[in-house]
């Protein structure tokens, strides 16, 4: 009879990595799946193409190679670090295959025709940026390395950007078409999710700090933050039209400050409600957490209340409050799409004017760097609140 002890019941510790067999069909689905998508303008059909027809002769056959030995190298459990740069190498070979089969397949002075990535390589992506991720997990890297690894990528993809490289993608000539509004709306998106920020963290830190030792108003106010993050997104949106409407209506002057039912002020008014209940709760958490013979020890210095506020309870508390910045921060960039709905401008311009014309390089354009800001503030921000952590434990 097998017991727990046997080795059938052991944790398995073999020379196969779990994550690099699903790293492997990933990448087996996508070597054979169509790997870029011709269409002679934005509205017709497009044309399957796979990798060896998007880049015909060796360079083709070198890239299938290359991909096929990094997902079989996946599959073997191997050093953290060596994973990580076949996860990044075969990232930045599936980037330059990308921009070479779409100018291949772009007839020579075409300016309508329109190559986007297809199934394939969006699956190598995904398989290779699961590989690289896991490695990063694993490599424990320090805040620091963290960032720099991010800032490194980053330099990596603005070479390739300004080389010219992408200039025949679809998503490119979108950009190429929309290049003002593109800056435009993007700074309307950093303004709305930085703004909104900005204000709760005015209005919710104080409001956490007078709170914290009142139970009664603690109790009332964090139900009713609570009830208000109940609300979708969507629906808060749409709430505060009517209201802001009569207000620019009836109130002299709020019209000319640009107090609207439609536009960035019901947007940056409701992702503002919405980022209130992270930094409020965060801010109890904090100030909850600090230890009570901190307290005791200020007060036997003589310390006033508002000396151990500031000097002992919000230091200790600052880690707990940073990370409701970066929750609010990345919250705000995903939500602020959603204010193209109302008028409120950001990147979801692009995406619900590509969904209204069934034009998904357009949809890219506006939902690639919303990913992009959203990933860096997590990572920044993550760096900062372990860095503040570590800090405070030392």
């Amino acid at each position: 009879m097998p017991t727990l002890d046997t080795p059938l019941t052991r944790p398995f510790t073999g020379p196969i990595d779990r994550l690099g067999v699903l790293v492997a069909a990933l990448v087996a689905v996508g070597l054979f799946s169509p790997f870029a998508l011709f269409r002679a303008n934005r509205i017709v059909p497009g044309t399957a193409q796979t990798l060896l027809e998007a880049l015909p002769g060796v360079g083709g056959l070198l890239a299938v190679a290359l991909l096929s030995v990094a997902g079989l190298t996946a599959v073997i459990r191997t050093r953290a670090s060596f994973r990580l740069m076949i996860g990044l190498g075969a990232l930045l070979l599936l980037a330059v295959a990308i921009g070479m089969g779409a100018n291949g397949l772009t007839p020579p002075g075409d300016k309508v025709s329109r190559i986007a990535p297809a199934m394939g390589f969006w699956l190598l992506v995904l398989g290779f940026g699961l590989l690289a991720t896991d490695s990063v997990s694993r490599l424990r890297l320090s805040p620091l390395g963290r960032v720099g690894l991010l800032v490194a990528v980053a330099a990596a993809m603005a070479l390739i950007l300004a080389s010219g490289l992408w200039s025949s993608l679809s998503v490119l000539r979108e950009y190429a078409n929309r290049a003002d509004s593109f800056w435009r709306e993007a700074g309307t998106h950093v303004a709305l999710a930085v703004g909104s920020l900005v204000a709760a963290v005015i209005i919710g830190l104080p409001l956490g700090i007078f709170i914290h030792p009142r139970r009664r108003i603690r109790g009332w106010v964090s139900r009713g933050l609570t009830v208000i993050q109940t609300v979708p997104s969507i629906a808060l949106f749409g709430l505060l039209i009517a209201p802001l409407a009569w207000v620019a209506a009836n109130v002299p002057g709020a019209a000319a400050i640009g107090l609207a039912g439609i536009g960035a002020a019901p947007a940056l008014l409701a992702l503002f409600v919405y980022s209130l209940m992270p930094v409020v709760s965060n801010t109890l958490v904090g100030l909850d957490g600090v230890p009570a013979a901190s307290n005791e020890a200020a007060r036997g210095m003589g310390m006033t209340d508002g000396q151990r506020l500031v000097q002992v309870q919000l230091p200790l508390a600052l880690p707990s409050i940073l990370t409701a910045i970066r929750i609010v921060l990345v919250q705000n960039i995903g939500l602020a799409t959603i204010a193209a709905l109302i008028g409120g401008g950001g990147f979801g311009v692009f995406v619900f004017q590509g969904v209204g014309q069934t034009a998904m390089d357009l949809v890219l354009l506006g939902a690639v760097p919303t990913v992009a800001l959203a990933f860096s503030a997590a990572v920044i921000l993550d760096a900062v609140v372990e860095l503040v952590s570590r800090k405070d434990q030392r």
